[in-house]
């Protein structure tokens, strides 16, 4: 598994420069973020209690998402970046019960940094910096984390399971990110060389769709599904049984 200190994660400026461009680059963004709470409203809105676990929260976009329409919310960040967790922490600076962890994917697995479980687990554009082993090993510390009847959903992109799918959803991003810099008038990175950039970096080990929901069936998650997909970009989750 790769140190995160050795990522582009870990520079302030790879950091900063996603954040600026993040609704370019992800396709449908917006509509992902609202879906995730739509699947929050529908499911945890009546749990009383509530806390949740935002991992590789970035700035805190996801978790300042769901406060916007559940303040009850008692929440932890965890992220490899410190830079990442000081943009969350301005975010959330007026804002209780938020605990912050400085911690990687494999500080995470290797070490007892939780005491706590879950009501409800998210990540974003994160885990597909893991190997499958990588991400089974999470799922499986995932569910260990969450209470009864809690609920994990993870937001990321995945691997096309053949050549020629892939091909198809590299020119469907490459048209969202064309299409998208045009509504903003600006030119920016041409659209091929951020796809280029995406599938030469080492650090990106994305896995095709079906394999995930697999690895957390076989973990114990029940209501496992994909509940959007637009290309390689997928919200996916499950349920811990109670």
């Amino acid at each position: 598994m790769e140190d995160f200190n050795k990522s582009n994660w870990a520079k302030a400026e790879f950091s900063q420069e996603y954040r600026d461009n993040a609704d370019i680059y992800i396709v449908e963004r917006r509509r992902l973020l609202e879906i995730l709470k739509s699947f929050y409203r529908h499911f945890l809105s009546e749990k009383k209690q509530k806390s949740i676990l935002d991992l590789g929260c970035g700035d805190g976009i996801i978790t300042h998402g769901l406060l916007k329409i559940d303040d009850s919310i008692s929440a932890t960040l965890i992220d490899g970046s410190e830079d990442m967790l000081n943009k969350a922490r301005e975010r959330f600076k007026e804002v209780k019960n938020i605990l912050y962890i400085h911690a990687s994917f494999q500080e995470l697995l290797e070490k007892d940094i939780l005491d706590s479980k879950f009501n409800f687990i998210v990540s974003s554009m994160a885990i597909h910096h893991l190997t499958m082993e990588g991400k089974r090993s999470l799922f499986r510390k995932i569910h260990s984390y969450l209470k009864e009847s809690g609920y994990f959903v993870n937001i990321d992109v995945v691997l096309a399971p053949t050549d020629s799918l892939d091909t198809w959803y590299m020119e469907l991003w490459q048209e969202w990110m064309d299409e998208k810099k045009a509504l903003l008038n600006i030119e920016g990175e041409p659209s091929a060389d951020i796809v280029k950039r995406y599938k030469d970096l080492e650090e990106n080990k994305p896995d095709t769709l079906n394999a995930q929901l697999d690895a957390m069936k076989e973990i114990g998650f029940k209501e496992v599904d994909c509940f959007y997909k637009y290309g390689i970009f997928a919200i996916f989750g499950g349920k811990k049984w109670g």
